[in-house]
């Protein structure tokens, strides 16, 4: 654990890019033969390596600056996040893609707003449980008040409608919460009905509600609405241990639909076998460990959970896509950090590894424990 401590940074940026340098080679070999690529066989893999020269910059920027700088401006990301997210129902605007009012389009780029509402929802829970830091076991200051701020932005993602992100922000919200020491007097019940309502809304949308009745029978609507989930099946059984070879896949030839976004690691299972897919789980195990390390040994409170915070969004966005993917989960459209094609959640993702560069470059000395992280595993200890 010394070593994993002491080199939690190097190991942490060592997954990330073999995730990156995976994720352009699995493009060039599924992107070619999707039904959007305006004729361009490479269409996707420039619009992917445009958008990660972006998120390298996002990523030595977040790098160099104070992370304390988040905490300074945590106001304006959320008004801006909300902001943006109330711009995705403007006409001419926003932009409906599968049912869902997820996009703005700028005709230059294309962006998801709730990219920023992410980070802007960890950049205030951090900076309110750091602030209030011996109010966390009040009702109102420790558990309401926090939950309705956040809930501002997670309700208009719901309405999108994205349920997955909607899922993904209030899963690392409960977790700050744990770690902090909410009660959990509280924090099961809205986890219960976080769910519930989550599960309620998607019964009540016709299409949310296919892929919930596609997740419980997949066999009935392997044609219609489990069709992706039913051909990534078939996609890790033909691959095997080894796979067919690089290139040699064939789900990509439209059997699978998005093969390069959301069941991209279908492809990895085909395309390299079930050795790649478990190295690639075991790259996101390392940056959930690699972060945590790094967020526990900060300087403060503040710094401690705003890794955490952004550590667990990724972790939990990878946990959702590959749970769909393998139909361990109902299909929710999430994709998987650092690999699958999609411009916004790649910069972000880069944002929030630079980030913990940053509070790794200010953290304590190695040889000095975070009081933080003793006040943390004595507090889980006692829960366990």
């Amino acid at each position: 654990m010394h070593f994993l401590h002491k080199h939690s940074v190097h190991i942490l940026l060592t997954a990330v890019v073999g995730l990156l340098m995976l994720g352009i080679v699995m493009l060039f070999s599924t992107s070619a033969f999707a039904k959007d690529s305006h004729g361009d066989m490479y269409y996707f893999v420039k619009r992917q390596v445009l958008w990660l020269a972006i998120g390298a910059i996002l990523c030595m920027t977040a790098a160099l600056l104070d992370y304390h700088w988040w905490e300074k401006t945590w106001a304006i990301w959320l008004g801006l996040g909300i902001l943006l997210l109330m711009l995705c129902f403007v006409p001419n605007l926003g932009m409906r893609v599968n049912g869902s009012w997820r996009w703005i389009n700028l005709r230059v780029i294309t962006f998801q707003p709730s990219e920023i509402a992410k980070l802007a929802s960890v950049f205030f829970l951090a900076w309110w449980f750091s602030k209030f830091e011996n109010r966390k076991k009040h009702l109102f200051m420790g558990f309401l008040l926090p939950a309705a701020i956040v809930g501002i932005p997670v309700s208009l993602i719901a309405t999108e409608v994205d349920l997955g992100t909607t899922l993904l922000i209030l899963s690392m919200m409960l977790l700050v919460m744990f770690v902090t020491g909410t009660s959990m007097r509280w924090l099961v019940p809205l986890t219960i009905m976080g769910l519930g309502a989550i599960f309620y809304a998607a019964l009540q949308i016709h299409e949310r509600a296919s892929r919930l009745m596609a997740f419980l029978h997949p066999e009935q609507y392997r044609l219609t609405e489990g069709l992706q989930q039913w051909q990534a099946l078939i996609a890790f059984g033909s691959g095997g241990l080894q796979g067919l070879g690089l290139g040699e896949g064939r789900q990509k030839y439209l059997y699978l639909p998005y093969a390069h976004t959301d069941f991209i690691f279908a492809m990895i299972g085909e395309e390299l076998g079930l050795i790649a897919t478990l190295t690639v789980v075991f790259s996101y195990l390392l940056i959930c460990l690699c972060g945590s390390l790094i967020s526990s040994n900060a300087k403060d409170q503040f710094g401690v959970l705003l890794g955490f915070g952004l550590t667990m969004l990724i972790t939990l966005q990878a946990i959702m896509n590959i749970g769909v993917t393998i139909s361990l989960l109902p299909n929710k459209g999430m994709p998987l950090p650092f690999i699958s094609y999609g411009g916004s959640n790649l910069a972000v993702c880069l944002f929030i590894t630079g980030i913990l560069i940053n509070i790794h470059r200010m953290g304590r000395p190695l040889n000095r424990v975070s009081p933080h992280l003793q006040i943390s595993v004595s507090m889980l200890t006692k829960r366990i």
